[in-house]
């Protein structure tokens, strides 16, 4: 059973707020909800560090740009 604690929905709110939790409850019912998915790897922030990176010096300046 649903219940409106706060406010006063239209008939239209309501009945999209119950074919959410319908449409979700029919999801995880079907097993189509599961584990979320793994991340891709673009995002994996190892791959921007795969090499030490240089040690500060007087001439760091330099390296910080690089012309592409």
């Amino acid at each position: 059973m649903i219940k409106v604690v706060r406010g006063n929905p239209t008939p239209e709110e309501l009945a999209a707020a119950l074919a959410v939790v319908q449409a979700r409850a029919a999801a995880l019912a079907d097993g189509t909800a599961g584990a979320p998915a793994l991340p891709d790897s673009w995002a994996d922030p190892a791959r921007v560090a795969r090499h030490r990176l240089p040690a500060p010096s007087p001439t760091a300046w330099g390296r910080t740009y690089w012309p592409g």
